[in-house]
């Protein structure tokens, strides 16, 4: 039972080309094992390819590209390291405005190695305790953060690792960080299914109006007599 804790909390794991291969697959299985429901977000369709240090890793298939995603289908989000993979996420819009969204909601973001790297570009890591790869310790404190040399720590919503030889213990956080989510998800999910059929309602409701003003459109032209015939009527 204890398992599959995360039954019905909708995972989002936003990542890039570069991603560091264990950050990623590592709490990607931790996730699904206790019951998430996990998707991969990513810059583009397709499949990103990771790394193992220097070396290209694996590929993994996206489920949804960022501009496609909304942040108020999901109920919290993985951010994996990686040296490349942070640098592309910080420099996308998009992806910045799409981890703006979790935080003010409130929602629990889990991050790991370098992915700090893209919270300091959407401007949420002053005055908030957290660690992460030490190489990258200054940009952090260079932007307000108050950096701990721990294998994890918990701040408020968000839970951060330092790199691959933490991830014992993050995916430990990970998960207890999300469950205390998972108890809204039965709420989380009329919502979602509110959301989309008030979608479903606006095409149809798009879709008749369209219609309907196009029969009126083609009828008003079909009643139009003929050229030849109106300059016969008006004497031409």
């Amino acid at each position: 039972m204890r398992r599959r804790q995360l039954q019905g909390l909708r995972v989002a794991v936003l990542a890039a080309d570069g991603f560091q291969q264990i950050e990623l697959t590592s709490p990607l299985k931790t996730l699904k094992r206790h019951g998430a429901d996990v998707e991969v977000i990513s810059l583009r369709p397709g499949s990103i390819r990771g790394m193992n240090m220097l070396v290209p890793g694996k590929q993994v298939d996206v489920d949804r590209v960022v501009r496609d995603a909304d942040p108020t289908m999901y109920g919290a989000l993985l951010l994996p390291g990686g040296f490349i993979n942070p640098d592309f996420l910080r420099q996308s819009e998009e992806a910045l405005a799409f981890v703006r969204a979790f935080d003010a909601a409130g929602k629990p973001i889990a991050v790991i190695c370098h992915g700090p790297w893209v919270l300091v570009s959407a401007g949420l890591v002053s005055d908030r305790r957290m660690t992460s790869w030490p190489g990258i310790k200054d940009d952090l404190t260079n932007a307000g953060a108050i950096w701990k040399n721990r294998s994890s720590v918990r701040d408020q919503n968000w839970v951060s690792s330092r790199g691959p030889h933490d991830l014992r213990a993050f995916n430990k956080a990970m998960v207890a960080l999300f469950a205390e989510r998972a108890a809204l998800a039965p709420q989380e999910q009329q919502a979602r299914q509110g959301v989309e059929w008030g979608r479903w309602v606006r095409r149809v409701v798009l879709a008749t109006a369209a219609g309907y003003a196009i029969r009126r459109l083609a009828g008003s032209v079909a009643a139009r007599p003929p050229r030849r015939q109106l300059a016969t009527w008006l004497g031409g």
